[in-house]
């Protein structure tokens, strides 16, 4: 008899403590954020060309990341978002680059070839204001959010190949360590447009017949915001 009590007993505990650990997953949860995962697609655009530079073919780009969302006002339409993410951008151009005793001489080259390309690797740090019309109902909103990136680059890699020769270089010192710009996203729901402007060049000390290479990045393309 005393077992069953204790049993007894026992079941009235644990049932009264599953119902007040019952969560109400339907509740609206006012204090949301945005925090997001970021995917963007794209393709550059160089300005600021020295003379006889031409891009060939697409020069494509990507980036993925996270965004930590920082509301600043009651209805949370406004914030301020920082993050870390990874981006990789391919030129493709006519812009040969020689190692000739330990220091590069860069040129144009006029005639045909397979590939010539530099492969960039950077680790981003983007520091963005955000506005959107979004409510704690619907993650479906109009946004536009515009920012400040910091990029590092941590990996470089020239390729030059024709018929006969096949060229590849790392580590080159002539390119900017670090990257700055500015850029923007608007859109709606997890669709984007997206534009980033550097406003250092890729190249710190590199010319070419005398000419400073002061190539700047222009990247347009689609930003993915996804919860």
């Amino acid at each position: 008899m005393r077992i069953y009590i204790f049993i007894l007993f026992g079941l009235f505990n644990l049932t009264a403590f599953s119902q007040k650990e019952t969560i109400n997953f339907t509740e609206i949860d006012s204090l949301y954020r945005e925090d997001q995962f970021y995917f963007s697609f794209t393709y550059s655009n160089l300005q600021n060309p020295p003379q006889g530079f031409n891009q060939v073919k697409v020069s494509p780009g990507m980036s993925f990341g996270f965004l930590r969302d920082m509301p600043i006002n009651k209805s949370r339409t406004c914030a301020i978002a920082i993050g870390l993410g990874y981006s990789f951008n391919v030129i493709n151009h006519n812009l040969g680059i020689t190692n000739i005793d330990n220091q590069n001489v860069y040129s144009t080259i006029n005639t045909s070839y397979d590939k010539n390309k530099i492969a960039l690797h950077y680790v981003d740090l983007p520091l963005e204001i955000r506005w959107r019309t979004s409510t704690p109902e619907s993650h479906k909103f109009w946004r536009i959010y515009t920012g400040f990136k910091v990029s590092y680059l941590f990996r470089d890699q020239y390729k030059y190949v024709d018929s006969s020769i096949k060229i590849k270089q790392t580590g080159n010192v002539d390119l900017n360590k670090l990257q700055y710009g500015t850029y923007i996203a608007a859109g709606w729901n997890s669709w984007n447009v997206y534009a980033y402007y550097g406003l250092n060049p890729i190249f710190k000390s590199a010319k070419i017949n005398g000419e400073n290479i002061d190539l700047n990045a222009f990247n347009l393309g689609l930003m993915f915001y996804i919860l």
